[in-house]
């Protein structure tokens, strides 16, 4: 049984998974307190982990009806994410691990959105084309095996779900962008703005500032109060500008691969136009369910499942590692 630890950015999760990828419990104890300031400030969320990780640990362990005696191994996400909020489920995981003497698996957050599909009930194993698309990333990989995952390509600026959250703020939607968007775009005409998706762009990377930008330009163009009367049809083509680029790269990686197989990741995966034009390809797709596409820790088990544990001699040094540190720090 895996007791998992996520604590990368906003959102504090635990969770037990089976080791044949059942998930008992996946609890998800969501901030809110960064709505005012229109996005994550690292102190505040570090602060709200603090008080609440042992909460939320002994929830996950209640609803999965066990104990941490019936534990036998715990797993935490390492990096990337915001240092500070890191360190707190770091701390508490190896706090658990060796004052029970059980073994540590620390896990990249990025390949837990990778691998959530293979959870039950999706249950969808490799190999697959994965695209993982979140506020912080945006990049495709070839997954032959659990170990073996190979990046094809990425965002050159902004992730999608920056894309998305920076759009939304432009039109006046509260933080976080993306569930805001989506609400007002399906009130909106997705044909009428022209914004860019990069299609005539060859290769498997993918750019969204200059999508940003012909959004703020279009706004000023049109002037405060014909930008206000027509903000759910610019929504509209703003969103399907964002899904339009993912889905080109994605087809474009399935036909390099040879793969007919897709899976997604990562919080734009809950984005309902994006599920929709993704299931509409050639290939089989697995989305997981939208609570497996947002930050949890039922995805970091996912990984555990497959990894090693720590040597017992290099817990007490692991360290946390950021988003601009990911390659250095997942190599050692």
């Amino acid at each position: 049984m895996i007791l998992a630890i996520e604590t990368s950015c906003d959102d504090t999760c635990a969770a037990v998974v089976t080791d044949d990828g059942e998930i008992r419990s996946n609890v998800i104890s969501s901030q809110g307190i960064h709505d005012a300031y229109g996005g994550v400030v690292p102190e505040l969320a570090a602060r709200a982990h603090a008080e609440r990780c042992d909460l939320v640990v002994a929830d996950a362990l209640r609803t999965a009806g066990i104990t941490l005696d019936d534990v036998t191994r715990v797993a935490v996400t390492r990096g990337p994410g915001l240092v500070g909020a890191l360190l707190v489920g770091l701390q508490t995981a190896k706090a658990i691990a060796v004052g029970r003497g059980l073994p540590l698996i620390a896990v990249d957050h990025l390949e837990g959105h990778l691998l959530a599909c293979t959870l039950q009930p999706v249950s969808f194993e490799p190999p697959f084309v994965a695209l993982v698309a979140s506020g912080g990333h945006t990049f495709l990989s070839r997954v032959d095996d659990a170990g073996t995952i190979e990046e094809l390509g990425g965002t050159l600026d902004d992730a999608a779900g920056e894309a998305i959250d920076k759009g939304a703020r432009l039109l006046g939607l509260p933080y976080p962008g993306g569930p805001a968007l989506e609400r007002l775009a399906a009130d909106g005409d997705p044909t009428a703005f022209a914004f860019p998706t990069g299609a005539k762009v060859q290769g498997l990377d993918c750019s969204f500032s200059g999508l940003k930008t012909s959004l703020l330009y279009k706004v000023r163009d049109l002037g405060d109060e014909e930008a206000s009367a027509r903000r759910a049809d610019l929504a509209a083509s703003y969103q399907r500008a964002v899904v339009e680029t993912l889905a080109v790269r994605v087809e474009r990686a399935l036909r390099a691969t040879g793969l007919r197989r897709l899976a997604v990741g990562g919080g734009v995966a809950a984005n309902g136009p994006l599920r929709e034009r993704l299931r509409a390809l050639d290939a089989e797709v697995a989305i997981p369910d939208r609570s497996l596409c947002t930050d949890n820790a039922a995805m970091i088990a996912a990984v555990a499942r497959h990894r090693p544990a720590l040597a017992e001699a290099d817990v007490a040094g692991l360290e946390a590692y950021a988003t601009g540190q990911r390659r250095t720090a997942a190599a050692r």
